[in-house]
Protein backbone atom coordinates (compact mmCIF):
# COMPACT_ATOMS: atom_id res chain seq x y z
CA UNK A 1 0.00 0.00 0.00
CA UNK A 2 3.11 2.48 0.54
CA UNK A 3 4.37 1.99 -2.61
CA UNK A 4 1.21 2.71 -4.14
CA UNK A 5 0.86 5.51 -2.17
CA UNK A 6 3.96 6.80 -2.88
CA UNK A 7 3.91 6.44 -6.20
CA UNK A 8 0.30 8.47 -6.93
CA UNK A 9 2.20 11.21 -4.87
CA UNK A 10 5.09 10.94 -7.52
CA UNK A 11 2.09 11.01 -10.07
CA UNK A 12 1.12 14.82 -8.65
CA UNK A 13 4.26 16.52 -8.05
CA UNK A 14 6.35 15.23 -10.68
CA UNK A 15 3.56 16.13 -13.50
CA UNK A 16 1.75 19.26 -11.33
CA UNK A 17 0.85 20.73 -14.73
CA UNK A 18 -1.70 17.48 -16.16
CA UNK A 19 -3.56 18.13 -13.12
CA UNK A 20 -3.69 21.02 -13.40
CA UNK A 21 -5.14 21.42 -16.62
CA UNK A 22 -7.34 17.66 -15.78
CA UNK A 23 -8.92 20.11 -12.60
CA UNK A 24 -10.14 23.18 -15.49
CA UNK A 25 -11.18 20.28 -17.60
CA UNK A 26 -13.34 18.16 -14.98
CA UNK A 27 -14.65 22.18 -13.97
CA UNK A 28 -15.23 23.07 -17.55
CA UNK A 29 -16.87 19.74 -18.86
CA UNK A 30 -19.06 19.34 -15.49
CA UNK A 31 -20.46 23.03 -16.56
CA UNK A 32 -20.35 22.26 -20.23
CA UNK A 33 -21.60 18.71 -20.48
CA UNK A 34 -22.40 17.52 -16.73
CA UNK A 35 -20.72 15.96 -13.89
CA UNK A 36 -21.25 11.91 -15.07
CA UNK A 37 -20.28 13.02 -18.70
CA UNK A 38 -17.37 14.89 -17.40
CA UNK A 39 -16.45 11.58 -14.98
CA UNK A 40 -17.54 9.31 -17.65
CA UNK A 41 -15.92 10.59 -20.67
CA UNK A 42 -12.37 10.72 -18.43
CA UNK A 43 -12.72 6.55 -17.67
CA UNK A 44 -13.57 5.77 -21.64
CA UNK A 45 -11.09 8.57 -23.25
CA UNK A 46 -7.94 7.32 -20.40
CA UNK A 47 -8.75 3.30 -21.30
CA UNK A 48 -9.22 4.50 -25.46
CA UNK A 49 -5.63 6.22 -24.87
CA UNK A 50 -4.23 3.69 -22.83
CA UNK A 51 -4.53 0.86 -25.38
CA UNK A 52 -3.43 3.11 -28.11
CA UNK A 53 0.00 3.69 -26.31
CA UNK A 54 -0.06 -0.39 -25.19
CA UNK A 55 -0.84 -1.06 -28.70
CA UNK A 56 2.00 0.97 -30.68
CA UNK A 57 4.88 0.08 -28.22
CA UNK A 58 3.88 -3.86 -28.48
CA UNK A 59 2.55 -3.35 -32.15
CA UNK A 60 3.25 0.20 -33.69
CA UNK A 61 -0.11 0.86 -34.16
CA UNK A 62 -1.55 3.48 -34.37
CA UNK A 63 1.46 5.97 -33.63
CA UNK A 64 4.40 3.80 -35.07
CA UNK A 65 6.63 2.02 -32.94
CA UNK A 66 7.82 4.31 -30.11
CA UNK A 67 9.61 3.37 -26.60
CA UNK A 68 8.78 4.19 -22.71
CA UNK A 69 11.96 4.72 -20.68
CA UNK A 70 11.49 3.55 -17.56
CA UNK A 71 13.55 6.14 -15.47
CA UNK A 72 10.55 6.95 -13.05
CA UNK A 73 9.55 3.74 -12.26
CA UNK A 74 8.46 3.22 -8.92
CA UNK A 75 8.17 7.34 -8.43
CA UNK A 76 4.71 7.92 -10.48
CA UNK A 77 2.20 5.11 -11.45
CA UNK A 78 2.67 3.17 -14.44
CA UNK A 79 -0.16 0.69 -15.88
CA UNK A 80 1.31 -2.14 -18.07
CA UNK A 81 4.19 -0.08 -19.36
CA UNK A 82 2.58 3.12 -19.79
CA UNK A 83 2.63 6.42 -17.50
CA UNK A 84 -0.66 7.00 -16.13
CA UNK A 85 -0.46 11.00 -16.46
CA UNK A 86 0.39 10.38 -20.65
CA UNK A 87 -2.65 8.51 -21.25
CA UNK A 88 -4.83 10.83 -18.68
CA UNK A 89 -3.55 13.86 -20.39
CA UNK A 90 -5.48 12.62 -23.98
CA UNK A 91 -8.88 13.10 -21.74
CA UNK A 92 -8.32 17.33 -21.64
CA UNK A 93 -6.82 17.70 -24.79
CA UNK A 94 -9.73 15.94 -26.97
CA UNK A 95 -12.44 17.58 -24.89
CA UNK A 96 -10.33 21.11 -25.46
CA UNK A 97 -10.08 19.83 -29.28
CA UNK A 98 -14.10 18.92 -29.23
CA UNK A 99 -14.54 22.53 -27.91
CA UNK A 100 -12.71 24.21 -30.28
CA UNK A 101 -14.83 21.94 -32.66
CA UNK A 102 -18.50 22.83 -31.53
CA UNK A 103 -16.89 27.27 -31.69
CA UNK A 104 -16.67 26.59 -34.67
CA UNK A 105 -19.70 24.81 -35.82
CA UNK A 106 -22.07 26.60 -33.45
CA UNK A 107 -23.40 29.64 -34.02
CA UNK A 108 -22.32 32.85 -31.61
CA UNK A 109 -24.17 35.39 -29.89
CA UNK A 110 -22.49 38.07 -26.80
CA UNK A 111 -24.56 37.77 -23.92
CA UNK A 112 -23.62 40.61 -22.05
CA UNK A 113 -19.67 40.78 -22.75
CA UNK A 114 -19.01 37.02 -22.81
CA UNK A 115 -18.97 35.16 -25.95
CA UNK A 116 -22.30 32.43 -26.03
CA UNK A 117 -22.21 29.43 -28.44
CA UNK A 118 -25.72 28.23 -29.37
CA UNK A 119 -24.99 24.57 -29.47
CA UNK A 120 -27.45 22.13 -30.41
CA UNK A 121 -27.83 18.32 -29.92
CA UNK A 122 -27.26 17.91 -33.41
CA UNK A 123 -24.10 19.74 -33.88
CA UNK A 124 -22.74 18.20 -30.26
CA UNK A 125 -23.16 14.86 -32.08
CA UNK A 126 -22.44 15.39 -35.45
CA UNK A 127 -19.69 13.81 -37.59
CA UNK A 128 -18.51 17.60 -38.15
CA UNK A 129 -17.73 17.93 -34.74
CA UNK A 130 -15.71 14.50 -34.31
CA UNK A 131 -13.71 15.18 -37.78
CA UNK A 132 -12.93 19.01 -37.40
CA UNK A 133 -12.15 18.14 -33.41
CA UNK A 134 -9.27 14.99 -34.10
CA UNK A 135 -7.91 17.70 -36.42
CA UNK A 136 -7.54 20.21 -33.66
CA UNK A 137 -6.28 17.50 -31.47
CA UNK A 138 -3.66 16.37 -34.16
CA UNK A 139 -2.92 20.02 -34.04
CA UNK A 140 -2.33 20.13 -30.70
CA UNK A 141 0.27 16.89 -30.93
CA UNK A 142 1.75 18.43 -33.36
CA UNK A 143 3.10 21.41 -30.95
CA UNK A 144 3.33 19.36 -27.67
CA UNK A 145 4.92 16.65 -28.79
CA UNK A 146 8.00 17.91 -30.33
CA UNK A 147 8.69 19.60 -26.97
CA UNK A 148 8.36 16.87 -24.80
CA UNK A 149 10.42 14.80 -26.88
CA UNK A 150 12.79 16.90 -25.51
CA UNK A 151 11.62 16.17 -21.77
CA UNK A 152 15.01 15.93 -20.63
CA UNK A 153 16.28 19.73 -21.07
CA UNK A 154 13.06 20.26 -19.00
CA UNK A 155 10.94 19.39 -16.07
CA UNK A 156 9.11 16.93 -17.95
CA UNK A 157 12.34 14.24 -18.20
CA UNK A 158 13.50 11.99 -21.07
CA UNK A 159 9.85 9.48 -20.71
CA UNK A 160 10.14 8.28 -24.41
CA UNK A 161 11.70 8.11 -27.84
CA UNK A 162 11.18 6.70 -31.70
CA UNK A 163 13.69 4.32 -32.66
CA UNK A 164 13.95 5.34 -36.19
CA UNK A 165 13.41 9.13 -35.34
CA UNK A 166 11.01 10.78 -37.59
CA UNK A 167 10.81 13.64 -40.12
CA UNK A 168 9.50 16.58 -38.16
CA UNK A 169 11.77 17.45 -35.81
CA UNK A 170 12.29 13.45 -34.36
CA UNK A 171 8.18 12.47 -34.49
CA UNK A 172 7.46 10.34 -37.42
CA UNK A 173 4.32 11.50 -39.72
CA UNK A 174 2.97 7.91 -38.82
CA UNK A 175 2.32 9.54 -34.55
CA UNK A 176 -0.23 12.50 -36.54
CA UNK A 177 -2.23 9.67 -37.90
CA UNK A 178 -2.63 7.82 -35.20
CA UNK A 179 -3.57 11.12 -33.24
CA UNK A 180 -6.28 11.62 -35.92
CA UNK A 181 -7.41 8.36 -35.52
CA UNK A 182 -7.28 8.10 -31.81
CA UNK A 183 -8.96 11.77 -31.57
CA UNK A 184 -11.19 10.50 -33.96
CA UNK A 185 -12.37 7.70 -31.18
CA UNK A 186 -12.11 9.54 -28.16
CA UNK A 187 -14.76 12.32 -29.48
CA UNK A 188 -17.00 9.82 -30.45
CA UNK A 189 -16.75 7.86 -27.60
CA UNK A 190 -17.78 11.81 -26.00
CA UNK A 191 -20.66 11.87 -28.37
CA UNK A 192 -22.17 8.42 -27.45
CA UNK A 193 -21.94 9.08 -23.76
CA UNK A 194 -23.28 12.20 -24.00
CA UNK A 195 -26.55 10.84 -26.62
CA UNK A 196 -26.90 8.17 -23.87
CA UNK A 197 -27.38 9.87 -20.80
CA UNK A 198 -29.48 12.19 -22.34
CA UNK A 199 -31.78 9.49 -23.63
CA UNK A 200 -31.39 8.03 -20.44
CA UNK A 201 -32.80 11.46 -18.99
CA UNK A 202 -30.01 12.18 -17.13
CA UNK A 203 -29.80 15.98 -17.28
CA UNK A 204 -26.58 18.63 -18.05
CA UNK A 205 -27.77 21.12 -16.63
CA UNK A 206 -25.09 22.04 -13.68
CA UNK A 207 -23.64 25.01 -15.69
CA UNK A 208 -26.61 26.70 -17.59
CA UNK A 209 -26.50 29.50 -14.94
CA UNK A 210 -22.98 30.03 -16.36
CA UNK A 211 -22.98 31.81 -19.64
CA UNK A 212 -18.77 31.81 -20.43
CA UNK A 213 -18.95 27.94 -19.82
CA UNK A 214 -18.38 27.55 -23.60
CA UNK A 215 -15.57 29.51 -23.25
CA UNK A 216 -13.36 26.79 -20.40
CA UNK A 217 -12.74 24.30 -23.49
CA UNK A 218 -11.49 26.72 -25.75
CA UNK A 219 -9.32 28.71 -23.06
CA UNK A 220 -7.67 25.24 -21.70
CA UNK A 221 -6.57 24.58 -25.67
CA UNK A 222 -5.06 28.22 -26.04
CA UNK A 223 -3.38 27.38 -22.40
CA UNK A 224 -1.82 23.45 -23.31
CA UNK A 225 -0.52 25.22 -26.96
CA UNK A 226 0.66 28.77 -25.27
CA UNK A 227 2.76 26.01 -22.20
CA UNK A 228 4.18 24.49 -24.82
CA UNK A 229 5.49 26.79 -26.78
CA UNK A 230 6.39 28.56 -23.72
CA UNK A 231 8.35 25.78 -22.52
CA UNK A 232 9.83 25.58 -26.44
CA UNK A 233 11.64 28.66 -26.19
CA UNK A 234 12.48 28.51 -22.50
CA UNK A 235 14.73 25.36 -23.43
CA UNK A 236 16.26 27.21 -26.58
CA UNK A 237 14.58 25.40 -29.31
CA UNK A 238 14.13 28.71 -31.08
CA UNK A 239 13.52 27.06 -34.64
CA UNK A 240 10.63 24.91 -33.31
CA UNK A 241 9.48 27.89 -30.97
CA UNK A 242 9.14 30.21 -34.03
CA UNK A 243 7.76 26.81 -36.30
CA UNK A 244 5.15 26.55 -33.69
CA UNK A 245 4.21 30.30 -33.71
CA UNK A 246 3.39 30.07 -37.57
CA UNK A 247 1.34 26.57 -37.28
CA UNK A 248 -1.01 28.71 -34.37
CA UNK A 249 -1.06 31.99 -36.27
CA UNK A 250 -2.83 31.06 -39.51
CA UNK A 251 -5.81 28.83 -37.89
CA UNK A 252 -5.94 31.21 -34.77
CA UNK A 253 -6.37 34.09 -36.79
CA UNK A 254 -8.99 32.42 -38.96
CA UNK A 255 -10.69 31.39 -35.85
CA UNK A 256 -10.74 34.61 -34.72
CA UNK A 257 -12.31 36.48 -37.79
CA UNK A 258 -14.91 33.03 -37.92
CA UNK A 259 -15.90 34.28 -34.11
CA UNK A 260 -15.78 38.38 -35.16
CA UNK A 261 -18.06 37.54 -38.11
CA UNK A 262 -20.58 34.97 -35.84
CA UNK A 263 -20.85 37.74 -33.78
CA UNK A 264 -21.66 40.71 -36.20
CA UNK A 265 -24.91 38.64 -37.48
CA UNK A 266 -27.57 41.54 -37.23
CA UNK A 267 -30.38 38.25 -36.14
CA UNK A 268 -29.56 35.26 -34.50
CA UNK A 269 -32.92 34.89 -33.27
CA UNK A 270 -33.73 31.38 -35.02
CA UNK A 271 -30.39 29.87 -33.64
CA UNK A 272 -31.29 30.98 -30.33
CA UNK A 273 -34.63 29.40 -30.53
CA UNK A 274 -32.83 26.15 -31.71
CA UNK A 275 -30.84 26.43 -28.65
CA UNK A 276 -33.14 26.95 -26.52
CA UNK A 277 -35.74 24.08 -28.11
CA UNK A 278 -32.62 21.75 -26.99
CA UNK A 279 -31.69 23.64 -23.84
CA UNK A 280 -34.64 25.16 -22.22
CA UNK A 281 -33.02 25.10 -19.02
CA UNK A 282 -30.38 27.77 -20.04
CA UNK A 283 -30.56 31.05 -18.60
CA UNK A 284 -29.39 33.48 -20.68
CA UNK A 285 -28.78 37.23 -19.05
CA UNK A 286 -29.82 40.21 -21.36
CA UNK A 287 -29.19 39.87 -24.85
CA UNK A 288 -26.65 42.65 -25.97
CA UNK A 289 -26.13 42.22 -29.97
CA UNK A 290 -23.16 43.72 -30.53
CA UNK A 291 -21.01 44.76 -33.92
CA UNK A 292 -17.47 43.24 -33.47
Amino acid sequence: MEPLLSAAAGTLFLRPYVFLFLLVYLVGCSLHLGLKRALLFCAAGYLIAWVSEYSSIHNGIPYGHYYYLDSTKGREIWVLGVPFMDSLSYVFLAYASYCMALAVLSPAMLTGWTVYLLETRSIRHSVSARVLGAFFFVYLDIIIDPVALRGERWFLGQLYGYPGGGVYFGVPLSNFIGWFVVGFLMLYALQKIDRVLYRLGVRDYAGYRCPWRHLIGPSLYAGVVLFNVIVTFLIGEDTLGWVDVFIVLLPGTLFYFLMKMKLALADTSAALQKHLDDFPEAALPRIQYKKA
